[in-house]
């Protein structure tokens, strides 16, 4: 039967761990997929789900407390000696023991490794611990199968088994050379089909993709997206073989770039979660709100400089809305489209002028069918000829302008070296409801 998270089972297993029913609580989650059981434990306090853990077997808790989300997995670790955590450290992958030891001051973190028994673990982490976190090093974790090129079938099958201990997962066998230099890989099929005594240098392939140590953790995302890897070797500037990258750490690099792009669009100028303290969420928010307020200032501003024509003509009031809300509309899916194709850095991607080009081809079309509508609406509505006129002529040009607009502000901060997605967001609403505000009443001063 497939296990399936609800508040139901939440409420029974806090009241089984209040009531401190051991043999329930184990049997409840034995067989429970970690991540079911880290989802479940972020609702708990932390002394909670130390209770909790403390019934499961180490590798499960090591797996939950990997899973855990960065704020809560802060919170949760003060409530642990570094004796205690270097138990679950001694048996994690060693990415994910170093994220950990990220998140501890030096002292304690020094005290932890200290505690360690396992040597080969210790040296893991300490290589990794020099790379940033977000380059190759820094994803990579050391536990991986090789074999040497020399070797025979039977060697590289004990060899898989006694390295295969400490990893999880084994998508492939790397080959390497007396100095450790990536050649290649073989398959486990291959290796289990070779007859006896064959060598490695026989039946292993040299082409393998690889990324650098010093690789940014967005160009090891887009070599796996486009390569469908599930793994990729890392290597030094000398070709050695330094460790590997898994799919599952590159989807939480996935996600995360996710989350900033959405936050930037949105408006919102830090890393935050719902549950962050008020003056966090505060802080977050307020640049981006105090911009879009001094740029409806500069809004009413304007609107101030066409004071005698809209009260010769007050029906133009009217319609500023739609002016800037199209305006703005359209400024944002035109930006959200470049922002998608720059992320995707294909070598088969239109040059800019191509772009451009196509940008005014499709704002002219979007223009000419919105100013149709809008002529149209607004004669019936209204029964003003030239009003309506001016409206359908003001949006053409406020599609066109904001299609530009939202095309070229991305192009221009990605090769500024700034994120792209943050044109997405209040700033080019902000501007574009200026342009749009501009352009309505300059076009009805002109033919008005």
């Amino acid at each position: 039967m497939t296990f399936e998270l609800s508040k139901e089972f939440a409420v029974e297993l806090q009241r089984a761990v209040d009531k401190q029913d051991n043999v329930f609580i184990k049997n409840t989650l034995e067989g429970v997929n970690s991540a079911d059981i880290t989802e479940t434990l972020e609702e708990f306090s932390s002394e909670d789900s130390r209770y909790v853990l403390s019934l499961l077997d180490v590798e499960i808790g090591a797996e939950v407390i990997s899973d855990l989300d960065d704020d809560t997995l802060k919170k949760f670790l003060k409530i642990y000696s570094p004796q205690e955590i270097s138990e679950y450290i001694e048996v994690m992958d060693s990415d994910d023991a170093v994220d950990i030891l990220n998140e501890m001051s030096t002292d304690i973190r020094e005290e932890i490794i200290t505690a360690l028994s396992n040597q080969e673990k210790i040296d893991h982490i300490l290589d990794l611990m020099r790379y940033a976190e977000d380059v190759a090093g820094g994803l990579m974790a050391k536990e991986l199968i090789k074999a040497n090129v020399n070797w025979t079938i039977e060697q590289t099958i004990e060899e898989i088994r006694r390295q295969g201990e400490n990893v999880t997962q084994i998508y492939s066998v790397y080959v390497v050379d007396n100095y450790n230099t990536l050649l290649g890989k073989v398959s486990l099929r291959k290796i289990l089909l070779a007859k006896d005594g064959t060598k490695i240098k026989d039946v292993y392939t040299d082409e393998v993709i690889s990324v650098q140590t010093n690789e940014e953790e967005e160009e090891v995302v887009s070599v796996m997206k486009k390569y469908d890897l599930e793994a990729i070797p890392v290597i030094n500037m000398r070709g050695k073989l330094m460790g590997r990258i898994t799919i599952d750490d590159v989807v939480d690099v996935m996600a995360e770039q996710a989350e900033e792009e959405r936050q930037l669009m949105s408006g919102i100028s830090e890393d935050v979660e719902e549950d962050d303290s008020i003056w966090l969420l505060t802080r977050a928010r307020i640049p981006w709100l105090v911009i879009g307020l001094i740029g409806s200032f500069f809004g009413a501003e304007l609107i101030g400089q066409f004071e005698d024509q809209i009260v010769l003509i007050p029906i133009l009031a009217s319609f500023i809305p739609l002016i800037t809300a199209t305006g703005g509309n359209v400024a944002i899916q035109s930006s959200s489209m470049i922002v998608q194709s720059l992320a995707t850095k294909s070598v088969f991607q239109d040059s800019n002028l191509k772009r451009l080009l196509k940008v005014i081809a499709v704002a002219l079309l979007n223009g000419l069918l919105l100013s149709l509508l809008a002529f149209t609406f607004s004669y019936i509505l209204r029964h003003n000829f030239e009003v309506s006129i001016v409206v359908a002529t003001s949006l053409t040009c406020v599609v066109l302008l904001a299609s530009l607009s939202g095309t070229i502000t991305p192009i221009i901060l990605d090769k500024l070296g700034i994120n792209p997605a943050a044109a997405s967001g209040p700033f080019i609403t902000t501007a574009n409801d200026l342009l749009g505000l501009a352009v309505y009443f300059l076009v009805a001063y002109f033919m008005l």
